[in-house]
């Protein structure tokens, strides 16, 4: 039995949860999202203690990695409506810069052209400085997913560090070829 998929999810007030068949919409003060699960498990929800519960059909062990995963899922699911994600990015390196126009992420990091990012939907970017990136979003998915294809476009290289990393990332320098 899974350990996770056991625990319920508590679902907060101001969450409003439909089952329609495989498919769950969660719906709160940060936006929508959907998901529709495995044949291997089923979703019911608790009006009375607001508890999503996640039961397995089969003991089966594909059906036990369905049970977990889909109980994590929904409880991203939870916390993006009501919290939401963030992910912030730095932007290191002589000349390096980030900014947002429209619905693109503008980055000059050393190439000879720019780099044109299109900000998926459900996704908000803002550039408070020439320096930082902070991606916000429900969907932690779509949120991390848009952060590490911004982090591919220059990672930060071991010499110097320049490129564009996690706010946080620790990049283990190496030294130069005149270091013996």
């Amino acid at each position: 039995m899974s350990r996770i998929g056991k625990q319920p999810v508590s679902v907060p007030d101001q969450v409003k949860v439909r089952i329609d068949g495989a498919t769950v919409e969660v719906e709160g003060p940060q936006g929508k999202l959907s998901y529709t699960h495995r044949p291997e498990v089923q979703v019911e929800f608790d009006s009375d203690a607001r508890q999503l519960k996640v039961i397995r059909r089969r003991d089966s062990r594909q059906a036990g990695a369905f049970h977990g995963l889909t109980r994590s899922l929904l409880a991203n699911m939870v916390e993006g409506v009501v919290k939401g994600y963030e992910k912030r990015l730095e932007v290191v390196g002589v000349g390096y810069i980030a900014a947002v126009q429209g619905d693109t992420l503008q980055l000059r990091v050393g190439y000879a052209n720019e780099i044109h990012k299109k900000i998926p939907a459900g996704v908000t970017v803002t550039c408070p400085s020439q320096t930082e990136i902070v991606v916000q979003g429900c969907d932690k998915q779509k949120v991390g997913q848009f952060a590490a294809e911004v982090r591919a476009v220059r990672k930060p290289e071991p010499y110097k560090g320049k490129g564009v990393r996690y706010k946080g990332e620790h990049v283990k320098l190496k030294p130069g070829k005149t270091a013996t």
